[in-house]
């Protein structure tokens, strides 16, 4: 039976802005409205950031625990995925929010360049992290924007620091990072099979890889992420109406993989989760 496809919608993200495309939600109440739009378009993850009043990015609890609040109101089941990205805050802020027991929360597993910064993530903070998320029972996802990156999370699996099976996440795309290149993926794809068969993978784009990505994805049997947090365009022509848009590409792509979208309660099962969100 072909494996469904659990769908991630990465909705603000750090860096887009309304004068990026006038569709990123900024507001809480934006933010809840087009995750929504987003959930019933077929997105079972919700991949969350929070902005201030400005547009620029924080690592504010008060935020996230009314943006949690407000998605598990009006998106019973969804998946709450909290970011503890390097472009919200410095050092353990990126963590402070990990006491509001989202389902899953972002973990890069070591650092690299981006387009105009170090994505710093040295040892020290990966294992705070790591262990903040153990000790609320939260999820992480793997986030790996180079090779390294994936084994160093085997490695602390293997350590016990973090919990098997894993949640692998594979980004290309970021200028100065891992460039999209499908032989890149399919490496990635069969190390992690073969040292940990068991665990789950996705894969984004960024950009205007966003599109190749979710092929490649679909292809190799992965999940897949979307959303105007990666690509505020749906192609070189116009911009995209909305995260749902961008996630309705996904689900009829789907089909062209003799796939579907995964529905919350299989995504849970697939992600060991527990049945509906803390």
């Amino acid at each position: 039976m072909t494996q469904p496809c659990i769908i991630t919608v990465a909705i603000t993200g750090s860096v887009p802005r309304k004068e990026d495309n006038p569709a990123v939600p900024i507001t809480i109440a934006e933010q809840i409205e087009s995750t929504q739009e987003a959930f019933e378009a077929g997105a079972t993850i919700a991949h969350v950031h929070v902005r201030k009043d400005d547009q620029t990015p924080t690592s504010d609890p008060e935020r996230f625990a009314r943006l949690g609040e407000g998605l598990r109101k009006h998106c019973p089941g969804m998946i709450i995925q909290f970011s503890t990205g390097g472009r919200s805050g410095k050092g353990s802020e990126r963590g402070g929010m990990l006491h509001l027991k989202p389902d899953m929360a972002s973990l890069s597993t070591g650092s690299c360049n981006f387009p105009t910064i170090i994505y710093e993530n040295h040892p020290t903070l990966i294992r705070e992290l790591a262990d903040k998320m153990k000790e609320h029972g939260i999820k992480p996802e793997i986030e790996v924007f180079d090779l390294s990156m994936l084994y160093q999370a085997l490695r602390l699996a293997d350590e016990g620091v973090l919990s098997k099976p894993l949640h692998v996440q594979f980004v290309f795309g970021v200028k100065n990072a891992m460039p999209a290149i499908r032989d890149v993926l399919d490496f990635q794809v069969s190390q992690l099979r073969k040292l940990m068969p068991e665990a789950t993978w996705t894969a984004a784009g960024i950009g205007r890889h966003q599109l190749e990505v979710n092929h490649w994805a679909l292809e190799l049997g992965g999940h897949c992420r979307t959303g105007l947090e990666d690509n505020v365009r749906i192609d070189r022509t116009r911009l995209a109406a909305s995260n749902a848009e961008l996630v309705k590409r996904v689900v009829a792509l789907c089909g062209d993989y003799g796939r579907r979208p995964a529905t919350p309660e299989e995504a849970r099962r697939m992600l060991g989760l527990a049945g509906t969100s803390a």
